[in-house]
């Protein structure tokens, strides 16, 4: 009875916030009509089906082809509807951060911004249709990796890795560098210093200490001016693929030169790179201004012919204020932004029709409980955290049934083969989980908090700020009263994710489960010491399950082995669940081959980790453009 008042008072509490289920439906059919929806990359793992991940690439008026440059013919492509592609122009986009250091050595919050002007061995397949695999998620199966540096690679034994660099590709013609070319030795030069394997290296980079990349690498050698050869510990390819195909800003090459010459890269002046784009203007708080780089060498999968890339500028302006970010999209001030929330998409629809909207998982939005501080180091508060919040009415409600009533565990529901999916929980895993103030104030009341305890939560303020106070609500109806303090999204990081200075629960804007990171990388995700296990979880059966699968060769055994880990996780609620929801991608008619993909114009608060690869992709019907008065 007492579970049925509580839910009753909730269901009143959220009405005010709650989303009509046919504004919902009025946004599944968003975007243009010629949008497809991806079949691929997601699939149902819970009772209530989750959303497809939608794709949605051209503009509802027909593309102009203006102005074309191109000299190749691509007919029959899939690609064909979006029009021929044009030079000039540019594009802006909104950053929630400013640039607190631009050195993928430290890997700070702007070091993924360096995807501009610092390149990978390897980038995303730009032929393939979104319909078979649409790039939103942040992993990228093997299948789909095409070289970028590298032509192309090899397993010569199980822990043997060689790479085949391209030939012919220079760095930007900016001193030191002066456009000399690339060359195996500037892979070796930068897997030493991150993973301080010699040449004057003999530490990993603050990033990567702990990480077990820097246990499991043993050596990387250049063997001649176009080949690099890996060996490792490891014997599971998976792993070893992973290492360097994750979009992360870490595995962007810095040049050799600009770092002898200056110690490091987080100088703005000293960006250099073999990339699309140079870094020409930035103004601190205010924009960064990325230029054409004339002497690229990257042409266009697409049009062969085409040198890249075909904007002359991307301008990245520095909005901390959400309403303002929306404003200048509706102005047409800015191109594209992602991670909208459903009701600011549900609201843009009906002022800007217009507007290509495009609906992206993401992760489970979760409640981040520090995991060696008390209450939170007991696993009966933890639990009576979880069975307070009742998803099913915050799904139904706030999200306009638009999302997943299911809580998640490490494993994105959208990885196919390796989640470990609601619907495969056993029943007591399942009961856990499920909304019962009653059991949950006996848990606390066990844990040796029968009124209850306050506590804070250090909250990004990018983040849903709305939902956390309904949170709060579900908090307090059973004893637990939390004090919610907001941080920018940069100071946010410095605090929690880089300093462990939060004492209590942290809240970020995007999940802390459920990510579609590499399945292989969720393994060391909360070992002890990793540096992204920011809630200090330590655990030996957490701990155990990384080792075992670095030394398998079994694919199979290591899916089973992620799904054990995900098991285990959910049991001892390591993490507080909340809702897998969809955020929204917008982007003006003109802006085409932007379909959301996964960091191509932002990732949170660590910047558009695949800038560099997309934006020298995207370009501008600027015929279109002029017809729309923009």
């Amino acid at each position: 009875m007492e579970g049925k008042k509580e839910k009753l008072k909730h269901k009143v509490l959220l009405l005010g916030v709650s989303l009509l289920v046919v504004a919902a439906v009025l946004l599944a059919s968003c975007g243009n009509t010629t949008g497809k929806t991806s079949t691929t990359t997601s699939t149902t793992t819970s009772t209530t089906k989750a959303p497809p991940i939608s794709d949605t690439t051209s503009s509802t008026t027909p593309a102009s082809t203006s102005g074309s440059t191109s000299t190749g013919s691509s007919a029959g492509h899939w690609w064909d509807k979006l029009g021929v592609p044009q030079y000039g122009g540019e594009m802006t986009i909104p950053s929630t951060m400013d640039l607190p250091g631009l050195d993928p050595y430290y890997n700070l919050g702007g070091a993924a911004m360096t995807s501009a002007w610092m390149e990978k061995l390897g980038g995303d397949d730009w032929t393939l249709d979104p319909a078979v695999f649409s790039y939103h998620i942040a992993w990228r199966p093997n299948d789909y990796m095409k070289g970028l540096l590298a032509q192309s690679w090899e397993f010569t034994d199980p822990s043997t890795l060689v790479f085949h660099l391209r030939q012919g590709v220079h760095w930007q013609n900016i001193a030191p560098a002066n456009g000399r070319e690339f060359t195996s030795a500037d892979v070796v030069y930068h897997f030493n210093r991150d993973y301080g394997l010699g040449g004057g290296f003999t530490k990993p980079s603050p990033y990567n200490v702990g990480n077990p990349i820097q246990s499991n690498l043993v050596s990387v050698t250049a063997t001649d001016k176009y080949t690099v050869v890996t060996t490792w510990k490891s014997t599971n390819p998976e792993y070893i693929s992973e290492t360097w195909e994750s979009i992360g800003g870490e595995n962007a090459i810095e040049n050799s030169e600009a770092v002898t010459q200056w110690g490091d890269l987080n100088d703005w002046h000293h960006a250099i790179g073999t990339g699309p784009f140079m870094l020409t203007d930035y103004v601190s708080g205010a924009s960064v201004t990325l230029s054409r780089n004339p002497t690229y060498w990257g042409y266009d999968e697409r049009y062969p012919k085409n040198q890249l890339p075909y904007l002359d500028t991307v301008k990245i302006l520095i909005i901390s204020d959400a309403a303002t970010t929306l404003a200048a999209i509706r102005t047409g001030k800015i191109d594209a932004a992602d991670n909208l929330s459903l009701q600011q998409a549900q609201q843009m629809k009906k002022t800007n029709p217009e507007i290509i909207q495009i609906g992206v998982p993401y992760s489970c939005l979760t409640i981040d409980p520090r995991f060696d501080s008390k209450p939170f180091s007991d696993e009966k508060v933890r639990q009576a955290m979880q069975q307070a919040i009742d998803l099913p009415t915050i799904a139904a409600t706030y999200y306009g049934g638009t999302s997943p009533a299911d809580p998640s565990s490490l494993t994105s529901m959208y990885e196919t083969g390796w989640a470990y999916p609601y619907n495969q929980w056993p029943q007591a895993l399942k009961d856990s989980f499920a909304y019962d103030p009653a059991a949950a104030k006996k848990l606390l009341s066990d844990a040796g908090y029968p009124t209850g305890f306050n506590t804070d939560v250090v909250a990004d303020a990018a983040g849903d700020l709305d939902l956390l106070q309904i949170i709060k609500s579900y908090f307090a109806a059973v004893g637990i009263n939390m004090e919610i303090r907001t941080m920018d999204s940069a100071s946010w990081t410095a605090f929690v994710r880089n300093g462990h200075k939060y004492d209590a629960l942290a809240y970020r804007s995007s999940g802390q489960i459920g990510m579609s990171y590499e399945p292989i990388r969720q393994f060391s995700r909360y070992t002890t010491g990793y540096v992204a296990n920011y809630t200090l979880v330590s655990d030996p059966t957490i701990d155990g399950m990384l080792p075992k699968a670095l030394a398998s060769t079994d694919m199979n055994y290591i899916k089973q082995l992620l799904q054990d880990e995900n098991k285990y996780f959910a049991q001892q609620h390591f993490e507080i669940s909340l809702i897998y929801a969809n955020t929204f991608s917008v982007c003006q008619p003109w802006l085409k081959g932007f379909s959301a993909q996964n960091a191509a114009i932002s990732s949170g608060s660590s910047g558009p980790m695949t800038l560099g690869f997309y934006a020298s992709r995207f370009w501008v019907d600027q015929k279109l453009k002029k017809s729309l008065g923009k």
